[in-house]
């Protein structure tokens, strides 16, 4: 136990992800075992300012780790976009007694984590977020949830897409990165996706790909569609007019988001939660957990958010390197 904290604050803030709450039970129980008092904050930070502070034990974190969601809530703040919020924020957490923050979520949470430890409080980051955008990790919580959960509605909508011989678009959710299109893409066998970061806007390249497979047999054609390209519904109108083809859009949205978390989720919050504590047990303040090669580590949280360091360094998984499937 580290001698200077003796409370630990535990919130989880942006979008939810599934394996939220194995993060929030690994990081409860192993802060308790470790002699830690631990204070869960409802709503994100816009619950901290509202002062929605409670106490938790091993028996508050018991059932949840196959749930979807988050059992502390989620919520956007504004105020913590400001100065007065983050000066509020602060006060609200050495009020409570909380020594050290643990921040659970996506850029925007880290970044409100970085500006309480400015204010003198200690923070340390586990990333959550379905679209895998946070920089300096291979890998974040939600990811693979998200991806299998959109999969799986690709795969229904390939059949559906055959049998009346359709150009259908899957758009799934991905605002700042194409993670999520491209592993759907890929593992789903679709003709092209569109991601940001290979998509150049020619829609003339789609519509003549969809020509040349109809004029090869094939009876249907499967586009992915990252939600920061643009909007699956007109894209479908233009494919159609153009083509004569009866083309179809479907949006995952939130479906992505929900759902029990896969067993590669669940591991992967409770090892990220378990390294949060370790990293508080041994005076490694002010850090994010993060994964590479597989290995939990600390990295300093300024790194972290202000890094134009990208996953879409490691090669395989660049969308850059993807055109077309």
């Amino acid at each position: 136990m580290n001698g200077e904290i003796k409370t630990i604050g535990v919130l989880t803030s942006g979008g939810d992800a599934p394996g939220m709450n194995a993060a929030v039970r690994a990081v409860t129980r192993t802060a308790i075992t470790h002699g830690y008092i631990v204070k869960g904050i409802r709503r994100g930070y816009h619950g901290l300012l509202k002062e929605e502070i409670e106490e938790l034990n091993s028996k508050s974190v018991s059932d949840i780790i196959h749930r979807g969601g988050t059992v502390l809530g989620t919520a956007r703040s504004k105020s913590m976009m400001t100065p007065e919020g983050q000066d509020r924020a602060a006060y609200i957490l050495k009020k409570h007694g909380i020594d050290c923050l643990v921040a659970i979520g996506g850029d925007g949470s880290l970044k409100g984590a970085a500006s309480i430890m400015a204010r003198g409080i200690p923070v340390i980051g586990i990333p959550a977020t379905i679209d895998m955008d946070v920089a300096c990790t291979e890998y974040t919580i939600g990811f693979d949830t998200a991806v299998n959960t959109a999969l799986d509605a690709l795969d229904k909508i390939r059949d559906t897409s055959a049998s009346h011989e359709r150009v259908s678009i899957i758009e799934v959710m991905g605002r700042g990165a194409g993670y999520i299109a491209l592993w759907v893409g890929l593992a789903g066998g679709a003709e092209d996706v569109l991601a940001r970061e290979t998509y150049d806007g020619n829609e003339q390249v789609i519509v003549d790909h969809i020509i040349e497979n109809r004029a090869l047999g094939k009876r249907h054609h499967i586009i992915v569609n990252a939600e920061s390209v643009g909007d699956s519904e007109e894209l479908a109108k233009r494919i159609e007019t153009v083509t004569g083809i009866e083309t179809r859009a479907t949006i995952l949205g939130y479906l992505q988001r929900g759902g029990s978390p896969t067993c590669r989720d669940r591991v992967a919050a409770s090892v990220f939660g378990e390294k949060a504590i370790e990293l508080i047990d041994k005076g490694e303040l002010n850090k994010v957990v993060v994964f590479r090669g597989n290995v939990p580590l600390g990295e300093d949280i300024r790194t972290v958010i202000t890094s134009e360091q990208e996953m879409t360094d490691l090669e395989y998984l660049n969308p850059r390197k993807l055109v077309r499937t």
